[in-house]
């Protein structure tokens, strides 16, 4: 095989020619195995198809330099990512095993008497024209003979409003009382008591409120009583459909 070496075209053979712009191989006339290692071949010098080569020791690979799809990329064992580099839609995640969340408040209701009661000295339990308003949430309150049952365990904010007027001679001291069960009725204790004054013809209105744990609600039971302590002859206003000017109210705020 003839080689020509010049000064213009430098070494020129059968099928390739090296000059300053890199190695050129005239197709159909073999290839060249390898490169050896440090050597510089120009891209522009290079024809042909290149070999496949193993890229699992590349790094610092620039951006710009990566075309073509990608193959698909699993993050299973992907951490520490930065919030920053999330974008996109997350998938919907099921809470079905979450624990320690509460549901907050699941019972509230409100009682109310219709027709205004008249309290004499002594407390009496308020048992009468009792009516549950329609709104509420949870299940609800049961009432007999003005004695309240829950519907499930937790602890419950109770409270009674009323709006009295005193019809008698004044220095009347009107009471309002919620008492509590734990043995099924059998004996009563005090939960909440409050006072106010009233004058003749004096219109006031309180409300006394307390908390109850509610360990089981098959025993557990309240009452509402109310008294007009003096001359006695107060009462406290029935309530309408579009006011309360009483109420029992019962909130179950969390469980037991």
């Amino acid at each position: 095989m003839a080689i020509t070496i010049s000064g213009t075209d430098g070494i020129v053979g059968a099928g390739f020619t090296v000059d300053a712009s890199g190695v050129s191989v005239t197709a159909g006339v073999g290839t060249f195995a390898s490169i050896g290692a440090g050597a510089s071949v120009a891209a522009a010098g290079l024809h042909g198809t290149m070999p496949t080569i193993d890229g699992s020791a590349l790094t610092s690979l620039s951006a710009a330099n990566l075309t073509g799809t990608l193959p698909a990329i699993s993050a299973a064992n992907l951490t520490n990512i930065p919030a920053a580099n999330i974008t996109g839609t997350l998938p919907a995640i099921s809470g079905a095993n979450l624990t320690g969340i509460t549901a907050g408040i699941t019972m509230a209701q409100r009682w109310v008497f219709t027709s205004p009661i008249t309290f004499g000295s002594s407390y009496a339990i308020i048992t009468s024209n009792l009516s549950a308003r329609s709104a509420s949430i949870g299940s609800a309150m049961s009432e007999s003979s003005g004695v309240f049952t829950f519907p499930s365990t937790g602890i419950y904010k109770i409270s009674f409003y009323g709006t009295w007027l005193d019809q008698s001679a004044p220095n009347d001291y009107l009471g309002q009382k919620i008492q509590y069960s734990t043995d099924s009725g059998s004996n009563y204790s005090d939960g909440a008591v409050g006072w106010v004054s009233g004058e003749t013809n004096d219109y006031a209105s309180q409300t006394v409120s307390m908390f109850l744990d509610v360990t089981n609600a098959s025993t557990h039971r309240v009452r509402f009583l109310a008294q007009s302590q003096g001359n006695g002859g107060a009462f406290i206003f029935g309530s309408n459909s579009t006011n309360d000017l009483n109420y029992f109210e019962f909130i179950r705020l969390g469980d037991t």
